[in-house]
């Protein structure tokens, strides 16, 4: 099947899953996940319909976005280091993985003499395990409060997360409504869509299997 025919399909099960849900399918926006895709299959999603790319890792855009055209926002879903924000300043719009306050730190500094506001969502390491990135569940809302205190050129819309609960009490602590919720992937976006979810990530099931990157 064809990307198109894929995201159609998608589509298809998100409206299902917000309809059991009471939801509003138009709350929920895809981000084509195009890891190890070449540029041309981002083309080809954009064409179809798609709105937002998600990329994890800053090289890889690099190679890709000068060869697809357009507006499309780009988000980095990937973990972000520290030598490596200038670079992804100018290659995202969004950063849905600031996890520390020094990542924090750097990119606001970074941004700060053009003025440019960058959209921003905190990874959330619900699990507490030490091999995958993102702050703690319980350092959350002081990452949050951080941002919105010093960090005037980082706009917080949202988390990564697992748990929905979590961006309610954030909201409510912060007085910051409306938080997105960046949950669910290929495997299990409907669920995550159920539980509240606004951004899904999905690759696989748009482009079908990884292929492999040089």
């Amino acid at each position: 099947m064809s990307v198109g025919e894929n995201l159609a399909a998608v589509q298809q099960r998100i409206a299902a899953a917000c309809g059991r849900a009471g939801r509003d399918p138009a709350a929920v926006r895809i981000i084509a996940v195009s890891k190890t895709q070449p540029a041309d299959a981002v083309v080809e999603a954009i064409a179809a319909g798609v709105d937002a790319i998600g990329e994890n890792r800053v090289q890889e855009a690099a190679a890709k976005r000068p060869q697809v055209a357009g507006d499309t926002p780009w988000h980095l879903i990937g973990p972000l280091q520290r030598n490596k924000a200038k670079a992804a300043l100018e290659l995202f719009d969004v950063v849905e993985t600031v996890d520390r306050p020094e990542i924090a730190d750097r990119l606001e500094a970074l941004l700060a003499p053009s003025g440019r506001v960058l959209p921003v969502l905190i990874e959330v390491n619900v699990g507490g395990e030490a091999q995958k990135s993102g702050v703690a569940a319980n350092l959350a809302p002081a990452l949050a409060a951080r941002l919105l205190e010093s960090c005037p050129h980082l706009a917080l819309r949202g988390l990564m997360t697992v748990l929905n609960r979590l961006a309610d009490e954030l909201a409510r602590r912060l007085r910051v409504p409306g938080l997105d919720l960046s949950m669910g992937m290929s495997e299990d976006f409907e669920v995550a869509v159920e539980e509240g979810a606004t951004l899904v990530r999905l690759g696989r099931v748009l482009f079908g299997e990884r292929r492999p990157w040089p």
